[in-house]
Formats: structure tokens, sequence, C-alpha cells
């Protein structure tokens, strides 16, 4: 009695798809990991490292502000004045108002929102089609199907469909904060390119506040202050890196799994 030999079955191409994408993104997920499990492990027992004060405008990727700007208007001199064209007040003006020198931002943001949507639908659709008299050939219909066709009702097609989807948002955010920033750059039409970072560290934890964007000279305040409400194109970053930090983040094994599973 011979015994039949059985063939394995090939796996379907989508499983396959997805074993080969996975195991890519752990490829190339796992020595990044342990380059930072590495680096982590070496600040055991230690604090987190502060950065180094440096120059913004000379950091990687660093790219000067371009605006839209207005004709320039030529400065009038007139001599044996005390007034000078362009000046902003009578005696010297201690504002910030060329590259290098610091002012500081008041950033104040208490944004709150919160949003309620609900949204129903429903439809009911009935079609029937039917050919009683087809130019003669209507009885040709039951020769073809005799148990199936009816003349009187040929296609009959009905459709319900409904859909309930609601929605919600509570949101609140307030920073309240002072930060001294440095004059990067000075467009051509006056307006001021800023940059200010602030780094604390508290036991094992830093925390970092990044504020940039571009000021207008009028709105920097008599004590050289300007508030983020009148920053343009301003970008504010408030975070931390620590152990506290640390532990809040997932594994990367489960991020990479969070990414690639559909489930």
């Amino acid at each position: 009695m011979s015994e039949r030999i059985k063939t394995p079955k090939a796996p379907a191409p989508t499983l396959v798809k997805r074993t080969v994408t996975l195991s890519l993104a752990l490829a190339v997920a796992g020595p990044l990991g342990a380059c930072s499990a590495f680096n982590r492990l070496e600040q055991i027992g230690a604090a987190p490292a502060l950065s180094a004060v440096d120059n913004p405008a000379a950091a990687p990727g660093y790219k000067p502000v371009q605006f839209p700007q207005p004709v320039p208007v030529p400065a009038l001199t007139t001599q044996n004045s005390l007034w000078r064209s362009g000046s902003r007040a009578f005696f010297k003006d201690q504002r910030a108002n060329q590259v290098g020198d610091i002012l500081t931002v008041h950033v104040s943001i208490t944004d709150k929102a919160k949003f309620d949507n609900e949204t129903k639908r429903s439809r009911n659709n009935s079609e029937n089609l039917g050919a009683p008299k087809f130019f003669g050939l209507e009885s040709q219909f039951r020769n073809l199907l005799p148990n199936a066709v009816t003349p009187e009702s040929l296609v009959k097609a009905t459709s319900d469909g409904s859909s309930d989807g609601k929605g919600s948002v509570d949101r609140k955010e307030e920073i309240v904060t002072d930060i001294a920033a440095v004059v990067l750059q000075v467009l051509p039409n006056g307006n001021l390119v800023i940059e200010g970072k602030q780094e604390v560290r508290v036991n094992f934890e830093v925390r970092e506040l990044i504020v940039a964007g571009v000021v207008r000279p009028e709105d920097i305040e008599a004590g050289n202050v300007v508030q983020s409400s009148k920053i343009a194109q301003a970008r504010i970053s408030y975070g931390g890196r620590g152990q506290i930090t640390d532990v809040q983040q997932p594994r990367y094994g489960q991020q990479v799994l969070d990414v690639l599973l559909p489930f």
C-alpha cells in the first residue's frame, strides 16, 4: 500500500509580505535601539548631560529666513540735527535691534478647545425593472430559463445603508514662563529673527524650552520684552529628557508593532 506524499501549501503572498516587512523593520530598528540602549547604559547613575552653549546659526541645517520685503527707502540725513532718520526714540534705545542682541520673550499660552460633533445618515433604495414587451422576444426568456425568468420583473435591486459617527475634543494647555532669546538675523525691513533655548536640570530630568520666530522692533516693550503672541512664525517647544521621560515612552519593539500591526 503506497502512501501519498502531501505537498506543503505555499504561504499566502500577503502573509509572506507582512512577515518580510516585519523582519526588515526589526532588523533596522534593532541596531538603532541597541545603540541607544548602550548610550543609556553608560548614563546609569548619572544625570543627563546639558547641551553645550553654541551659535544656533552655525548648527547643521540652519537656513537664514527669507520673507517678502518692501522697497527699501533711503534714510534722510540732516546736518546739525539731533534727530536721525530711522530712530525710534530721541535718546539711545536699549532694546534689541541688531544681530547678537538679547531680549526676553514672555511665553504665555493658555489654549482651551472643546468640540462635540455627531453625524447621522440613513439611505434606502429600491429598484425594479421588467420587460413585458421586448420586441416580441419576451417569450424567448422563458425558453432560456423556464423556471427562473419572469418578464415582468427581470431585475430587482434593493440597498439599505446607514452611518452614525460621533467625535469630541477636550483640550487645555497652559504654559507661562520667560526665556532670553538672541537676535540671529535682521531682515531688510527691520524685523528680527530670534531664537532662544533654555535647559533646566532637576535631579535626573532635563526640561527644555525652545522659542524661535520673527518679531517687529515696535512690538518689543520698553523693558526689552516681547510677548509670545506677537511672534510671527512662532515655534515654541517645551519638553524634557531623562529618567521620567524614558519610563513614560513605550519600548522600541512596541513602537514597531504599533506601526506595523493592522489590529
